[in-house]
C-alpha cells in the first residue's frame, strides 16, 4: 500500500517511521513466510511439469508421482492464497503439518517411489531451511531429526533390494542427515540473529522518531523566531514564532519561500550573506518592514551547519528575538526589584504611619474648633488609605502571609453593581462614558461586596485610562452565562493591546504605562482568586455608537449561589 509522504521536518531526510505494530510483527518475517510459500509453490509447479514431462516422454509408465506433486502443488497453493503469515509454533501442530510436514511427506513419497533415477532428497532442505527461519530451534532440529530417519528408513529398504550397496546407501543416509542438522542450526541463528538486529534496529528508529517529534514540538512552542536558510535566500524550514515576526501571507504558510522576496526583509537577507562570509558575525539588530505597519526591530543571531545528508552544503539558522519583548522582560525585571524594595519600604512605613495614626488621634481628642476637626480626619482617611495599601504591598510581594480570607458573602450581582458604577460615575465626572446592562433575573453570587468594589473600580479605572470620550466608551454588563454562572464584563473601546504587554497581563509590578504601579489587574486577579471567581481578558466587539466597535474586555466569572 502507497505511503503519504512524511512533512519537512527540522532535521533532514527522516528514517521511515517504525510503529509498535512493526515491532510486534517485523515485516521481515512477513516477507521471508511469502518467500517460502512462493517457493514452495515455485517447486510444486516444476515438479508437477518435470513428472508429466517424463511421463510423456515414456520414461514412467504409472500415474503416481504426477498425483503427488498435483497434491503438493495444490496444497502450496492453497496455503499461499489462503494463510495468514505467523511465526511456528513450539509444537507439531495444524500449521506445521500443512507447511513442513506436507513438504517432508512428499518428497520422501517422490524419493521412495521414483523410478527414473533421480535424487530427491536434496528437496528436504527446503522444510528444514523454513522451520529453521520461521520456528524456534527445538522444531527446526525436530524436523531435521524427521528427515534423517526417513532417509535412514529409505536406505534400509534399498539395502533390502540391492544388498550389495548397503553400506553406501547408510552412509548417504548419515551425511544427509548430518547435514540436515548443521542445516537446521545454522539457519536458526542466522534467523534469530537478523530478527534481533531488525527489532533493535526498528526500536532505535522509533526512539529517533520520538526524539525528533519532541525536538520539532519543543521548537515550535518557543516564543523566539527560528529560520533555516540555504545560500540562495530560500527558507527551508521555520517555526510559528519566526513566521509571525516576518508578518507576511508568503511566512504564514507551510512551504518555504524566498526570503529576498520582500523589500522588509533585505536586512535578514544581507545578514545571512554576511553570516557565510564572515561564519560567525556578532548578534545584530535587524529592523523588519511590515506593509502597511510600522516597523519591528528583532535582535538575530546566526549559526552555520551542514545539512544531514553530508554533501557539504551549508545552512544558516537564524534566531530571532523581538526587541519588544526583550524589552518587555527587561521590565517585568526591573519592576519586580522594584517592588521587593517597595515591599521593604512599605514594612518600615507600618510603624512611622501608625504612630501618626494614634498621634493624630489624641490631638482630635482635644480640638474643639470644626475645622480643626476636618483637618484630623482628614489624616485620619488618609492615614487609613496608606495603610491599606502597606497591606496590600507587603501581602502581594509575600512579606506579610496572607490573613485567612475572608468567607465569600453572597450579594445580588446587579444590584452591587449598579451601586459601585453610579459612586464611580459621580467622583470620576464620567456620565456620558459609562453604560450599564443588567439582565432581568437578577443573579446571587458568593463574593465580598467590598472585594467587589475594588474590583470593578480598578477595572473601570484601567478602561478609563485607555477608552475614547465617545459616548459608550465603556460599558458594564452583568448576568448569567450559558453554564448558569454570574458573570460581569467591563468593556472599553481602546486600541488593541501589544502582545507582549498582554503576555504579562495580570503579573504584579507589570504596566505599559511608566506612571502606573501595575498592581491593579494583578490585584483584581488575586481577588478573583481568594473569592473563588477568575479574570480574562478578550479583544471583543460591541454596539457603541450605532455600530459594531472592537475594544478590550475583562469578563469575570463568579460562583453563583443556589437558592
Amino acid at each position: 500500500m502507497n505511503q503519504q509522504p512524511e512533512a519537512p521536518s527540522w532535521f533532514g531526510p527522516s528514517l521511515q517511521d517504525a510503529g509498535i505494530e512493526q515491532l510486534d510483527k517485523p515485516q521481515e518475517f512477513e516477507r521471508l513466510w511469502r518467500g517460502f510459500m512462493t517457493a514452495r509453490v515455485t517447486l510444486g509447479l516444476v515438479l508437477l511439469l518435470l513428472q508429466s514431462a517424463i511421463y510423456a516422454l515414456g520414461t514412467a509408465k504409472s500415474t503416481t508421482m504426477i498425483l503427488v506433486c498435483t497434491a503438493y502443488f495444490a496444497l502450496t497453493l492453497t496455503v499461499r492464497l489462503m494463510a495468514n503469515p505467523r511465526p511456528l509454533g513450539k509444537t507439531f501442530d495444524f500449521q506445521w503439518i500443512a507447511t513442513i510436514g506436507v513438504d517432508i511427506l512428499a518428497f520422501a513419497v517422490l524419493q521412495a517411489t521414483q523410478g527414473s533415477g533421480i535424487n530427491y532428497a536434496p528437496l528436504f532442505a527446503l522444510p528444514i531451511l523454513m522451520s529453521s527461519v520461521l520456528g524456534p530451534l527445538l522444531l527446526a532440529l525436530g524436523a531435521a531429526a524427521g528427515v534423517t530417519l526417513l532417509l535412514f528408513v529409505h536406505a534400509a529398504w534399498l539395502s533390502i533390494e540391492f544388498p550389495a550397496d548397503t553400506a553406501a546407501h547408510f552412509l548417504q543416509a548419515a551425511l544427509t542427515g548430518a547435514g540436515c542438522f548443521a542445516i537446521s542450526f545454522l539457519a536458526n541463528q542466522i534467523a534469530n540473529r537478523l530478527a534481533n538486529v531488525e527489532l533493535q534496529a526498528q526500536r532505535s528508529q522509533l526512539a529517533a522518531r520520538v526524539q525528533r517529534q519532541v525536538n520539532e514540538l519543543v521548537i515550535e512552542s518557543l516564543t523566539d523566531g527560528i529560520l533555516v536558510l540555504d545560500r540562495s535566500g530560500t527558507v527551508r524550514a521555520a517555526n510559528p514564532a519566526a513566521r509571525l515576526l516576518l508578518g507576511s501571507q508568503s511566512a504564514q504558510g507551510g512551504n518555504s519561500f524566498d526570503l529576498s522576496s520582500l523589500a522588509g526583509w533585505h536586512g535578514l537577507v544581507e545578514l545571512m550573506e554576511l553570516s557565510f562570509a564572515k561564519h560567525n558575525p556578532e548578534p545584530t539588530d535587524v529592523t523588519i518592514h511590515h506593509a502597511g505597519q510600522g516597523p519591528q526591530r528583532v535582535r538575530v543571531r546566526t549559526k552555520l551547519t551542514a545539512t544531514a545528508s553530508g554533501t557539504g552544503e551549508s545552512l544558516c539558522v537564524m534566531f530571532l528575538q523581538d526587541q519588544l519583548e526583550m524589552e518587555a522582560r527587561m521590565r517585568t525585571d526591573k519592576l519586580a526589584s522594584l517592588g521587593r524594595m517597595s515591599a521593604a519600604v512599605a514594612h518600615e512605613i507600618r510603624n512611622p504611619l501608625a504612630a501618626i495614626a494614634q498621634a493624630n488621634a489624641l490631638l482630635d481628642e482635644d480640638l474643639k474648633d470644626p475645622r480643626h476637626k476636618q483637618l484630623t480626619l482628614m489624616v485620619q482617611q488618609n492615614a487609613k488609605r496608606l495603610e491599606k495599601i502597606v497591606e496590600e504591598v507587603l501581602n502581594i510581594s509575600g512579606v506579610q502571609k496572607r490573613k485567612n480570607p475572608i468567607a465569600s458573602s453572597v450579594l445580588e450581582l446587579n444590584g452591587a453593581v449598579t451601586r459601585i458604577c453610579r459612586d464611580w460615575q459621580d467622583q470620576t465626572k464620567s456620565e456620558h462614558l459609562l453604560r450599564v446592562d443588567l439582565s432581568r433575573a437578577d443573579v446571587q453570587v458568593r463574593f465580598e461586596s467590598e472585594h467587589l468594589r475594588r474590583l470593578l473600580v480598578n477595572l473601570l479605572d484601567n478602561a478609563r485610562r485607555y477608552a475614547s470620550d465617545h459616548l459608550d466608551a465603556i460599558q458594564v454588563s452583568a448576568g448569567t452565562s450559558p453554564t448558569g454562572q454570574g458573570v460581569l464584563s467591563v468593556w472599553s473601546d481602546g486600541p488593541p493591546m501589544d502582545q507582549s504587554v498582554e503576555r504579562h497581563l495580570f503579573e504584579p509590578f507589570f504596566s505599559s504605562e511608566s506612571r502606573s504601579s501595575g498592581l491593579g489587574l494583578y490585584i483584581c486577579r488575586e481577588l478573583c482568586d481568594e473569592q473563588g471567581a477568575s479574570i480574562a481578558y478578550y479583544r471583543t466587539p460591541r454596539k457603541a455608537r450605532g455600530t459594531e466597535v472592537e475594544g478590550n474586555e475583562f469578563l469575570v466569572s463568579f460562583q453563583t449561589h443556589l437558592h
